[in-house]
């Protein structure tokens, strides 16, 4: 299987340091999903491994190589990835946006193939997108758009797929049947997945492997019955909760208690 980790990675923008010396793998053929509260450094870490943001120090391996001294196309083939706030040309409609998740694997004339026909309707079908094949990207609702966009990612048919906040915009069902549809690949296909999410309890309910983090570190790493304690909760969010199980998944579930609720428990304690 393929593989992708930092090494004593130091992530900065200019000259801001986000993420120093870290270093994390991700779990081949599982599930990784990365929390933490905001600007903790996760979507950095993902722009990182995706070879959007090179190293101030440290190195990305992808299959123990550096992934900046790899070609763009060979790491388009093995790695795919769905930004926070993607943009698409103007006019695009959202057929020929999923088509565009064929591109690394077309030679150098764009030769369509039924291959490649076969992953656009499949990745449409999944998202449930195949109705709006004929609609403009930019004419598409928040929760439509996200949906596109993730169809195009689904489509590029890589080893490894990279996802920043993939529910934003959508509602709660939209959201479930994403991390389900992203589930349903990791297991049919073995695909190595990273996810930044800020729904912890959603977190805990779908990663394989979770890592938390706070102002650029890995706080915690492992299994979610391993990671998501009232103690790490508190450290990383700040926030007073309650651990228990969640009734459905039996993964753990955070119930917030909140500063009016806290006053209440207190006066009845």
């Amino acid at each position: 299987m393929r593989t992708l980790q930092a090494r004593d990675v130091t992530l900065a923008y200019d000259r801001r340091t986000v993420v120093r010396d870290l270093s994390v793998a991700l779990p081949a053929g599982k599930v990784t999903i990365i929390v933490g509260a905001n600007a903790c450094g996760k979507s950095t870490l993902l722009r990182g491994l995706a070879r959007l943001l090179k190293p101030a120090g440290g190195s990305v391996l992808l299959d123990g190589k550096d992934i900046h001294a790899q070609s763009t196309r060979d790491v388009a083939k093995v790695l795919g990835l769905l930004p926070q706030t993607p943009v698409a040309p103007d006019g695009l409609t959202v057929a020929e946006l999923v088509g565009r998740g064929r591109y690394p694997h077309q030679g150098w004339f764009r030769q369509w193939t039924a291959r490649d026909e076969d992953a656009v309707n499949t990745a449409m079908a999944a998202t449930d997108t195949l109705e709006l094949a004929g609609r403009d990207v930019d004419e598409l609702s928040g929760g439509q758009r996200q949906r596109a966009w993730i169809a195009m990612a689904l489509a590029q048919e890589t080893d490894i797929l990279l996802l920043d906040e993939p529910t934003t915009f959508l509602d709660v069902t939209h959201q479930i049947e994403v991390l389900d549809l992203v589930t349903d690949l990791n297991r049919r296909r073995g695909t190595t997945v990273a996810i930044v999410l800020h729904d912890l309890n959603l977190a805990a309910r779908y990663a394989d492997h979770l890592i938390a983090m706070k102002a650029g570190s890995v706080v915690a790493q492992g299994t979610p019955a391993e990671v998501v304690t009232g103690a790490l909760v508190a450290e990383v969010f700040g926030l007073e909760s309650h651990v228990m199980p969640d009734p459905v998944s039996g993964t753990p579930m955070v119930i917030p208690v909140g500063r009016h609720h806290s006053q209440i428990e207190r006066s009845t304690s």
